[in-house]
C-alpha cells in the first residue's frame, strides 16, 4: 500500500480532491527553536499579567517596593564597581624624584589611563620650591595622578634656568600641555589652588573648585583699585 504521507504526484492529486488530508508542514530546526522560545515568552507574559491582575493594592505596593530595592541594589553594585576601579588607580599619593634615565619608563611608559605631572626645578629658585610644596599637597588629594619632579639640568642637560619652573603634563605617554617660566605661574603670588585649577583645565585631575582662583584674585584687586580711585575722587 502506498504511503499516504509520501510526497508523490498521486498523493498530491488525492489531496486536491479532498481524499487525503493536507500534508503537515515540516519545520527546520531553527523554526522549531523560534516557536518554542516564542511560546515560552508568551506564557511568561500571560503568567505575569495574571499575577498582577490578582494582586491587591497592598500587594502591588510591595511589588513596587521590591522593584525600587532592585534598582537601588543595581545602582549600589555600579557605584561599588566604580569605587573599586578608582581605588585600583590610587597607587601614587606622593611626589617622586626621577633622573634622565628614568624619564622614558616613568613618563612615556606610565601606563594606560595615567596622567603624569612632571616638574623641572632647581632648589635655588623660590617659585620652584613653592610649586614642589604644592605638588606634595595635590599628590595626596589626587592619588590617581602621578606627580614627578626632577632637577632641571639632571633631567635635561643644559636646560635654561630662565625656563624654570617648568611643568610637563602627559597622558598615556603623550605630552598634553606645558607651562614654562615664572610668567606662566604668576610669579611668587602663585597659589596652590591656581595650580590645581591649571591641571584640571588640562584634564589631569577633577577639581572641586567652582571657578578659577586667579580670576577671583584679579577681580578682588580690580575692585580694590576702583574703590581706591573713587575714594581719591571724593577727597579731591
Amino acid at each position: 500500500m502506498q504511503d499516504p504521507n509520501a510526497d508523490t504526484e498521486w498523493n498530491d492529486a488525492l489531496r486536491r480532491h479532498g481524499i487525503l488530508p493536507p500534508k503537515e508542514k515540516e519545520f527546520t530546526e531553527d523554526e522549531i527553536v523560534n516557536i518554542v522560545e516564542n511560546t515560552v515568552q508568551e506564557k511568561l507574559r500571560d503568567s505575569s499579567q495574571k499575577n498582577l491582575e490578582d494582586l491587591s493594592l497592598d500587594d502591588l505596593d510591595l511589588v513596587e517596593d521590591e522593584e525600587d530595592e532592585r534598582v537601588l541594589l543595581e545602582y549600589r553594585k555600579k557605584r561599588l564597581a566604580e569605587m573599586k576601579e578608582l581605588a585600583s588607580k590610587e597607587i601614587f599619593g606622593d611626589v617622586r624624584d626621577i633622573s634622565a634615565s628614568d624619564y622614558v619608563q616613568q613618563v612615556n611608559k606610565a601606563g594606560p589611563g595615567i596622567w603624569v605631572v612632571l616638574h623641572l626645578y632647581k632648589p635655588v629658585v623660590p617659585l620652584c620650591c613653592m610649586i614642589n610644596n604644592y605638588l606634595c599637597t595635590l599628590s595626596k588629594k589626587f592619588p590617581a595622578v602621578k606627580f614627578l619632579r626632577s632637577l632641571s639640568d639632571t633631567c635635561i642637560q643644559n636646560y635654561p634656568d630662565k625656563n624654570l619652573p617648568t611643568i610637563f603634563i602627559y597622558y598615556e605617554g603623550e605630552l598634553k600641555e606645558k607651562f614654562i617660566g615664572a610668567e606662566a605661574f604668576g610669579n611668587l603670588n602663585f597659589k596652590c589652588d591656581e595650580l590645581e585649577w591649571m591641571l584640571s583645565e588640562v584634564g589631569a585631575l577633577k577639581t572641586d573648585l567652582e571657578c578659577n582662583p586667579r580670576k577671583q584674585i584679579q577681580d578682588v584687586l580690580l575692585s580694590s583699585l576702583r574703590s581706591s580711585a573713587y575714594s581719591d575722587d571724593n577727597d579731591w
